[in-house]
């Protein structure tokens, strides 16, 4: 039987002009899906795995075409409530070189932030789950995703899967402050946490000295002392942190770390050099590689170098979805970084 995965949040309309152009350049936009934990979900089905979508769309032709979407990935949408207005919009234009990607946000009022609480059976979604997934993005979209995550959190304890939370900080969203109010309380429930060094600061207040990752500057004990910090204030059993090099917009260094609180072991995974096609998912393809390997019961470092392999790939793909099975992913964590055509 597939192992089920949950994972819980909002999936949203992403609107790209061709190629490396300026938004409106040219009066054309190319009209995908996507966002964090939906991103994870097809991962995971990509993976083989039973996974499981969760989040609130309008009952209009734009929902039914996100809801096409996920199910063309493979992934269960029999539990997405239809309701609402509005399907929130992001609009991504991608740098090159010296000029940044950017991104522009036009969510308010989406049907997923109106999102009653009670709308959601997390007892019955929940039923079976190996594991539940969801991000800091979702309880910063409103006091019904906030308590709709609470629930999922309480729901997933009682029926003894794991959880994991992408702390992902939005400061569009919300302010260190409220992140900190609302996220803090939730980590007793949680058994993975992911992050970068900038969510560990703002969500958890946890620093880590000695480090810029805008000059390729890395301290591994100072992030090993904060994934402790993590580990011994919250209880959670691992912290995964990626680590970003932007050399350019074009060009990035990708590694990640894993502390394992039980061994108090920390694991580095290799470093790739991308030369970046689309860096959005990157991380939350990385998160799904390692729900992938650990409920596959791989060792910490093997998952780890396994989820590090996945989010390299996705930066080659456009989208938001990173459409890579098993066999690619591990041919290229066991060193084949050639890049030969496979014939």
């Amino acid at each position: 039987m597939r192992k089920k995965t949950v994972t819980f949040g909002e999936v949203m309309l992403r609107l790209s002009p061709p190629g490396y152009e300026r938004l409106l350049q040219s009066p054309a936009l190319n009209a995908t899906f996507g966002g964090g934990e939906a991103n994870v979900a097809v991962s995971l089905a990509h993976f083989g795995l039973d996974s499981r979508f969760v989040t609130r769309l309008p009952a209009n032709a734009v929902g039914d075409a996100a809801v096409r979407a996920l199910a063309a990935e493979g992934v269960a949408v029999d539990f997405i409530e239809r309701g609402g207005q509005r399907v929130g919009i992001y609009f991504a234009e991608t740098g090159a070189s010296q000029r940044p990607s950017l991104v522009v946000y036009d969510r308010a009022h989406s049907a997923v932030s109106e999102l009653d609480p009670s709308a959601i059976r997390w007892s019955e979604v929940l039923r079976g789950a190996a594991w539940f997934h969801t991000t800091g993005i979702t309880p910063a979209l409103g006091p019904g995703p906030a308590a709709c995550t609470r629930s999922a959190l309480a729901s997933a304890r009682e029926v003894r899967a794991t959880v994991s939370i992408d702390l992902n900080y939005r400061r569009k969203l919300w302010s260190e402050a409220e992140a900190q109010r609302i996220m803090r309380p939730l980590m007793s429930d949680v058994q993975l946490v992911i992050a970068n060094e900038e969510d560990l600061q703002s969500v958890l207040g946890v620093p880590i000295a000695h480090t810029d990752v805008t000059k390729g500057r890395l301290d591994a004990e100072a992030y090993r002392a904060a994934a402790e910090r993590v580990v011994g204030e919250y209880g959670v059993v691992r912290v995964a942190i990626t680590l970003r090099e932007s050399l350019s917009a074009s060009d990035n260094g990708w590694s990640a770390l894993l502390y394992d609180g039980p061994s108090k072991t920390l694991y580095r995974a290799p470093r790739y050099v991308l030369r970046l096609v689309d860096r959005i998912g990157g991380g939350d393809s990385f998160a799904a590689g390692l729900i992938f390997a650990l409920l596959d019961g791989r060792s910490p470092e093997a998952a780890l170098r396994f989820a590090v392999a996945a989010s390299a790939l996705k930066q080659t793909i456009p989208g938001d979805f990173n459409r890579v099975s098993v066999a690619e992913v591990e041919r290229l964590a066991a060193g084949d970084e050639s890049g030969r055509v496979q014939r």
